[in-house]
């Protein structure tokens, strides 16, 4: 299927100490700062190996970071390792410049309630078989129930138990909206994902798009994207908002950039004209971006979008990227304008 190599997890590195890679470093959100400027600011480069320390954030990373908010015009930058390619690791470098556009996200909410003992150890048994399958290449699962289900046994198994969680979704709404804990709060929307009933959800998981957290806006456009997706070709379609998607197509931050792409490339399928006009008005400058991302995985949901802007069939799509010539699709897109 045309689509399938597109529909990419991204792993959390919340496993054992261990040491990867660097396949790739790709940037986004470069407007007046050049790539040979952001990229001598790195305290790495392709082909290093960094040692992964369970889910505390790298110190490559963080000083990186810092030196890339030393540049001029340069407000903020975000760093994000992912795996894998190859099993080697991936490096996004956002640059948040002057005059880009501010997202304001909603306070983070106070509450005490927390998700009960034996969900917080699915969750991160979860995130441990999830991890080990990726690494060994088998990041495949069946989306179509509207949630995802990986090949990988262990770690479906854990999925099934989401299922039985979702049963109940009072104390999965009341951690998303109410608890003070955004580890709790990303859980619980992963989990109300796998209810049921999808319609019941939607608005639980939309509202958890404007969280301040980076995990909690992932995990919830990561349910809405697969519900998206195993929708898309149904006779009746549920009512997934578009625009808080488009909206974080421009986001510093790599998660929010990456889910939205892949709820938009399942939520375009059917090529309704408005949304198409919305995305080429709006939002043609970071699909264009992320496009020429050189993961497959992650550049082929924005490629995609841009070839639907462009009159062009996802076959067309397919066919470009596999003679390499992206820019095709992308001229073929910005013509558009």
């Amino acid at each position: 299927m045309i689509l399938a190599a597109a529909i990419v997890l991204v792993a959390v590195f919340e496993t054992a100490s261990q040491s990867l890679q660097i396949a790739i470093v790709d940037f986004y959100g470069l407007r007046r700062v050049s790539p040979a400027q952001a990229r001598s600011a790195l305290t790495i480069k392709e082909g290093d190996t960094v040692v992964i320390d369970g889910d505390a954030r790298q110190a490559f990373a963080i000083e990186s970071e810092r030196r890339l908010a030393r540049l001029p015009g340069v407000l903020s930058a975000h760093v994000s390792l992912v795996c894998c390619d190859e099993g080697r690791a991936i490096v996004y470098v956002g640059v948040e410049e002057s005059g880009s556009p501010v997202r304001r996200f909603r306070e983070a909410p106070r509450g005490r309630v927390r998700l009960a003992g034996d969900v917080v150890r699915a969750g991160r048994d979860f995130s441990e078989a999830f991890m080990a399958a990726v690494q060994r290449g088998d990041a495949a699962e069946d989306d179509s129930s509207g949630h995802s289900l990986m090949h990988d046994p262990a770690a479906r198994r854990i999925q099934e138990r989401f299922i039985e969680y979702a049963r109940d979704l009072r104390p999965l709404r009341d951690v998303l909206r109410h608890s003070s804990d955004a580890g709790h709060r990303a859980l619980a929307a992963q989990i109300l994902g796998y209810a049921r009933n999808k319609r019941d959800v939607i608005d639980d998981l939309a509202h958890a798009m404007t969280d301040p957290s980076d995990d909690v806006r992932n995990d919830a456009m990561r349910a809405l994207a697969v519900i998206a997706r195993a929708t898309s070709t149904a006779r009746q379609r549920l009512p997934i908002p578009i625009e808080p998607f488009v909206g974080l197509l421009d986001s510093p931050v790599w998660t929010d950039r990456n889910k939205a792409s892949l709820a938009l490339m399942s939520l375009s399928e059917r090529r309704d004209p408005a949304l198409l006009t919305t995305l080429r008005n709006r939002a043609l400058g970071p699909l264009v971006e992320m496009a020429r991302w050189q993961s497959r995985g992650h550049a082929m949901p924005a490629l995609l979008i841009l070839g639907r802007i462009a009159g062009q069939s996802d076959a067309e799509v397919e066919a470009a990227w596999t003679r390499g010539d992206r820019d095709a699709v992308i001229d073929a897109a910005l013509k558009r304008q």
